[in-house]
């Protein structure tokens, strides 16, 4: 969730990797996208192993043209150029659900989950979310969790939580995500405010405390938060469980710590678009996703938390143990999940935008 996770300001363009070959025959052009053995994927680069794709093709029969995008945002932004008509199944975050269920020509269709048996392996647990409550439109895939992680070699302060970066002891020492609305969530969080903040005079309050976290960071960055940790430019930091899993692979004496407070989770889901040319097809690829089998081959490979029951028999020692990916479900039930903020999004903007440049 990386991958990614600088939603807020970016807007690079989307780097398209397959593009759909429409064959000539007979018939409306619908009929014809229908009957394509083709499947449009639309999601964050490497998200969907490429193992995993050509073991559907092989299977299936059925291509897998993959796009990527770089943002939440940006997914949005080409969905709605295209009107839902583009691509067959987009995996994105649970916000980006909740957004796009709110506007008034929603770009989502109903899953028929009767078309997908599989459906039955996802944990009770991650399903039913304040994103889509009865998962008309989403079908989880996989989920990130925020951590820290530090060097107890150079950090001798007992680290319990995120109010715990805000230490003097601390200064010039830590790595943090460049995601406005994660740091300014641990702000929120010190404050014992929701995230999903949007008044003005505690969003104002949050705005405060990140002057007195800002001497303590050396570094911001949203893709590879554990390279500064593993070189010893930074000794302690937050990031996603993926980042973190490379950060002890690096250095094995780093230390993971679930924040006292609750862990910020994201839950990234499959959606199928409006209008997506090759629907059956996106059926077949979502099930074929979340087989017990492939489901573990897919979290042993990205390293994020895996919410397939069906999945855990074939999962390794080796991943049982990692504390940075198999994170206990008793951490989930005090999860903070980011929403959308609507308006207040502006005062987040106005926040970052003078935080980083203190």
């Amino acid at each position: 969730m990386l991958k990614r996770r600088n939603k807020i300001l970016s807007i690079i363009m989307a780097v398209t990797i397959g593009a759909v070959s429409l064959v000539g025959c007979t018939g409306s052009s619908s009929n014809k996208s229908s009957d394509e053995k083709v499947v449009n994927l639309f999601t964050w680069a490497n998200y969907v192993p490429d193992s995993v794709v050509k073991e559907f093709q092989k299977q299936t029969g059925i291509k897998v043209n993959y796009s990527n995008f770089s943002t939440n945002e940006e997914m949005l932004a080409k969905l709605q150029a295209t009107k839902g008509s583009q691509y067959d199944v987009i995996i994105c975050a649970d916000y980006m659900v909740q957004v796009m269920g709110k506007q008034k020509n929603i770009l989502m269709q109903p899953i028929d989950k009767s078309n997908i048996p599989n459906y039955k392996n996802i944990d009770s647990a991650y399903l039913n979310q304040y994103y889509d409550k009865n998962n008309k439109y989403s079908i989880p895939y996989s989920l990130g969790s925020e951590m820290i992680v530090y060097n107890p070699d150079k950090i001798k302060k007992d680290i319990k939580g995120i109010s715990d970066l805000w230490d003097p002891s601390l200064k010039d020492s830590e790595v943090l995500l460049e995601d406005p609305r994660s740091v300014i969530g641990m702000a929120l969080t010190k404050l014992g405010y929701s995230i999903n903040e949007t008044d003005p005079k505690k969003l104002s309050e949050a705005k405060d405390e990140l002057k007195k976290l800002r001497s303590n960071v050396k570094v911001f960055d949203a893709d590879t938060p554990h390279t500064s940790l593993i070189n010893g430019d930074t000794s302690i930091g937050v990031m996603w469980g993926s980042q973190a899993s490379a950060a002890l692979k690096g250095n094995s004496k780093l230390k993971i710590v679930y924040p006292e407070e609750g862990m910020q989770f994201e839950e990234d889901n499959f959606i199928v678009p409006v209008k997506a040319p090759h629907e059956k097809n996106a059926e077949k690829f979502i099930n074929f996703l979340l087989d017990g089998k492939v489901s573990n081959e897919i979290t042993t490979n990205t390293e994020y938390i895996n919410v397939d029951t069906a999945a855990k028999k074939y999962m390794s020692q080796e991943y049982l143990n990692n504390k940075a990916v198999y994170v206990p479900k008793v951490e989930f039930s005090k999860a903070k999940h980011l929403e959308d903020v609507g308006s207040a999004t502006k005062d987040y903007d106005s926040i970052w935008s003078e935080f980083k440049q203190q």
